[in-house]
């Protein structure tokens, strides 16, 4: 097993120059990343811990490397595979192995073994069982007139006469043409430049109800390489429903005659029969597979741009801006069912909850308002949050119409996946003694106070804010969500004395087992007071603290830094810089003026350089900053309640609700979203809708159109924002 031996030996050496090509960052910064990574140390830690071994890479060029280091596993363990399948087979060369090993992408390296590939039973295997092939080896060597008469000479009680014979022999050239990695790639070459994808709607389901939604793919014909993700994504999940069947076209001439110029080279009986298996080979072999191989390229492009969008919707999502610690009356809004109403404390807890009827059939907004003004009253509530669904507007008219005693401010907040959270097992575990309704409007809350927090509990893909998440490649969108997640989390920070078991598993080098230990260890011993208690924390060891400790803050710790991004080990640090200027740690936080004085390339060492110590400065500077913005008041157009209020030329607020490739929807206070279409955001190109809007970004809409009947609203993105 010679060769497994020399994989392993230059495998970090080509490791390292297989990420380079991929992407052309410095070498000693993929070098030294590889290092941490196998060291098993977090994106979130090594971006912002780690800069000086890095050369001040942030998490997504580290992201790269992350994806390009697991691509190159994965190809080397697909090398070391075929190779000991080859091996066994005694088929392997010194030649083959040198090619194997110095492959660097999966479809070349699956083209050099697919001669080798053990198949399903096939023509050309039967017809070398019936021992056809010398008969094809004669017909390549294209030198004989009359391949006829020699094709006598093979038959046999199973071959019976010469036409069985050449039809065998021609089974067997059409799967050597198949398996010649040249001619793959030419074919490969064309598909990818001139590939047309056609749709045709079948013929049974072109009434279909369900299908209508498809019928602008029910005769359907465009270049593959400019079909924007969202249609193929469209196209394929039409086809996955069986409403329309798709086809991967190209010139099949053209294709043809370039194989036949790479064989034929004479114009005898042999060359005819050559030219049958090439046509053969096209349509029944090359053709097929490769389309799909092409369309399978084209779909996993189009799932990285769904994901794309997806993540940075989730991004701005889970950073939206927080209430903060207030007091919430949250409502949880509906008709025949009333109003699920709760109040919450500043950290979240559940005082009291019931339900009142204010809208048809009950009508009781007067016992509605009594019983909202006497809560707002007696659990001094400071702002009220409104879940935007059934009977939205409606209670927030309710609201606005009760004379608080002090000022509220009120509230419409996202209900996206309250649901899938009110009856998740995580809800259960919270809130065992409640039902369904009530943890809603919980989450509706707490939502308010800090989406963050209270999103990490939902399963990113219920929230809303992509687009054909169920289409793509669901590990891999799994992968980046839980990666946007735990950016998101790391990046603001987590109060180990309030966080739930949820949002603990995402801080770096934790994860759900330890977050559990600590939320155990503090229902236990009580609220930690300083980070180093953190290592009282069961199962929680060395790496996991060096990990995670600058991400978990202790509020209100004797040491302000426990309640800062600077990390324990740059304690001694912070310590030596403000001895040398004389000035206590107490009287340093948050004074510049002292701050600014501090020479930092004075400190300056082989493992601590400007970065971290410009980071340490920041951060002192203002020691637990939220960095997140505030959340902000909206109102919109009361005047507008349902489609049929719509006019073309109005101007409307709206809130960014979702955005896409092809553009943004946009809540302007009624049940359908209005679409900002890309052509409309700006009047020059748009390369990315978020360079124009952002998630939950409050802004004025033109409507452009109305259509009633199909519940579409057009929308242009006003200059004026």
């Amino acid at each position: 097993m010679f060769f497994l031996e020399d994989i392993a030996q230059k495998s970090s050496m080509q490791l390292n120059q297989y990420i380079l090509k991929h992407t052309q960052l410095p070498l000693k910064s993929i070098e030294n990343t590889v290092a941490l990574l196998n060291e098993d140390c977090t994106i979130p830690f090594i971006s912002r811990y780690r800069k000086e071994r890095t050369g001040d890479l942030d998490e997504v060029q580290i992201g790269a490397i992350v994806t390009s280091k697991a691509q190159f596993e994965t190809l080397q363990k697909r090398k070391i595979s075929i190779l000991k399948a080859m091996e066994e087979q005694q088929v392997l060369t010194t030649e083959l192995e040198q090619k194997i090993n110095q492959t660097t992408d999966l479809t070349t390296l699956e083209d050099l073994y697919l001669p080798f590939k053990k198949k399903r039973k096939t023509k050309a295997e039967t017809a070398i069982k019936n021992g056809l092939e010398p008969l094809a080896k004669i017909i390549m060597a294209q030198r004989e007139n009359n391949i006829d008469f020699i094709a006598t000479d093979y038959l046999n009680d199973i071959v019976q006469n010469e036409d069985d014979a050449l039809e065998g022999a021609r089974h067997i050239i059409a799967e050597w043409v198949n398996e010649r990695s040249d001619i793959r790639n030419s074919i490969r070459r064309q598909l990818e430049r001139f590939a047309q994808i056609t749709t045709k709607v079948i013929g049974t389901k072109k009434e279909d109800e369900k299908a209508q939604k498809f019928r602008d793919y029910f005769d359907w014909s465009e270049s593959l390489n400019r079909c924007p993700s969202h249609r193929l994504l469209a196209i394929l999940r039409a086809e996955n429903e069986k409403f329309i069947r798709v086809k991967i076209e190209i010139d099949d001439e053209k294709a043809i005659t370039n194989i036949e110029n790479r064989i034929i080279k004479s114009n005898n009986s042999c060359s005819k029969q050559i030219a049958i298996a090439i046509q053969d080979a096209y349509k029944r072999l090359l053709l097929p597979s490769l389309s799909n191989e092409c369309l399978r390229t084209a779909k996993e492009k189009a799932d990285d741009d769904a994901i794309s969008v997806f993540t940075k919707n989730l991004k701005q999502l889970l950073l939206s801006a927080p209430l903060g610690e207030k007091r919430i009356l949250a409502l949880d809004p509906g008709f025949k069912s009333g109003c699920k109403l709760v109040c919450l404390s500043a950290q979240g807890a559940l005082l009291h909850n019931e339900t009142i009827y204010p809208h048809p059939p009950q009508n009781d907004s007067t016992g509605a308002i009594k019983k909202i003004s006497s809560l707002v009253d007696a659990y001094k509530i400071e702002a009220i949050a409104i879940g935007n669904g059934t009977a939205s507007r409606e209670t927030e008219q309710l609201i606005k119409r009760i004379h608080f005693k002090n000022s509220i401010e009120v509230y419409v907040v996202s209900e996206a996946g309250a649901s899938i959270y009110s009856a998740s097992q995580i809800a259960r575990d919270e809130f065992p003694n409640y039902d369904v309704t009530v943890r809603g409007a919980v989450s509706i809350g707490r939502r308010l106070a800090d989406p963050l927090a209270e999103l990490v509990k939902i399963d990113a893909k219920s929230i809303g804010v992509g687009q054909y998440q169920h289409d793509v490649d669901q590990h891999k969108l799994k992968t980046s969500l839980d990666t946007t997640v735990g950016s998101c989390v790391n990046f603001v920070g987590v109060n180990i004395n309030t966080a739930s078991t949820s949002l603990l598993s995402y801080v770096s080098g934790i994860g759900p087992k330890l977050a559990e230990n600590i939320v155990n260890h503090r229902n236990e011993n009580g609220a930690f007071t300083s980070r180093n208690d953190i290592k009282k924390v069961a199962r929680l060891g060395g790496k996991a603290f060096e990990q995670g400790a600058a991400f978990l803050r202790v509020k209100n710790a004797e040491n302000p830094l426990d309640d800062s991004a600077i990390h324990p080990e740059q304690y001694a640090l912070v310590k030596k810089m403000l001895k040398d200027q004389g000035v206590a740690l107490s009287d340093c936080i948050g004074n510049k003026e002292v701050l600014k004085k501090i020479v930092l390339e004075d400190y300056c060492t082989a493992t601590v350089g400007l970065p971290t110590l410009k980071d340490i400065i920041t951060e002192m500077e203002k020691p637990g900053l939220d960095l997140r913005e505030k959340a902000k008041v909206f109102t919109f157009n009361q005047n507008i309640k349902t489609i049929t209020d719509l006019s073309q030329g109005q101007l409307l607020p709206g809130i960014v609700n979702n955005i896409t490739n092809f553009g943004c929807f946009v809540d302007i206070g009624i049940k359908e979203s209005g679409l900002i279409h890309v052509s409309n955001l700006s009047d020059t190109f748009v390369k990315d809708v978020n360079a124009h809007v952002s998630l939950h970004q409050q802004i004025i809409v033109k409507v452009l159109d109305v259509d009633v009947p199909r519940k579409r609203i057009q929308l242009r993105l006003h200059k004026g924002n």
